[in-house]
């Protein structure tokens, strides 16, 4: 059995969970997170807990039971404590600056600076110009939209400038050699 999957999720007080056939609905303080259940996986509430459970031990169940399980509890987490992607930006001239809580102005060396905007249900937060923070409810929402700005200028590995999330180590290369 799924060591992940057979581990029940707890739910915080403030927290409101609704099944309806396939489709989950969680709500807390910090929004409210909707998923439909893949597969034949179900999941019903006893008590302050969740728990996920699979019909058989065929492949494909068994290989759904620990994704439903951390697909729910991230739902939980999110609209308790919310998830937070930190970014950095290194190099000269590059720098981060915030239009309001949804539209992030970036300075990466190119011609013109690039606008991003944040979807629904994240925010950016820039403490300094180096720095971004992409907060969220969605864990997955809030790692693609990271993602999609670290992918614009991505760590080249010679002088290791761009994008990158806080703490992340670039490989660097030497560069031309003298004789």
């Amino acid at each position: 059995m799924s060591r992940i999957g057979k581990s029940p999720i707890p739910v915080p007080s403030g927290v409101d969970v609704s099944v309806a056939d396939r489709h989950i609905t969680i709500k807390g303080p910090k929004g409210t997170l909707e998923r439909d259940l893949p597969g034949t996986i179900t999941v019903r509430q006893e008590g302050e807990q969740l728990l996920v459970e699979r019909p058989t031990d065929e492949r494909q169940d068994r290989a759904m039971h620990g994704l439903v399980r951390s697909l729910v509890n991230n739902m939980v987490v999110g609209v308790t404590a919310g998830f937070t992607k930190e970014l950095e930006i290194i190099g000269v001239g590059y720098r981060a600056t915030a239009k309001g809580a949804d539209t992030l102005d970036l300075a990466l060396g190119f011609s013109h600076p690039v606008e991003v905007k944040a979807p629904a249900g994240v925010t950016f937060e820039v403490p300094t110009p180096n720095r971004i923070d992409v907060k969220g409810t969605d864990k997955e929402l809030v790692g693609q939209v990271a993602a999609d700005i670290r992918k614009l200028r991505k760590p080249e590995p010679y002088k290791g400038k761009g994008v990158r999330y806080l703490g992340e180590h670039v490989v660097r290369k030497a560069g031309k050699s003298g004789k």
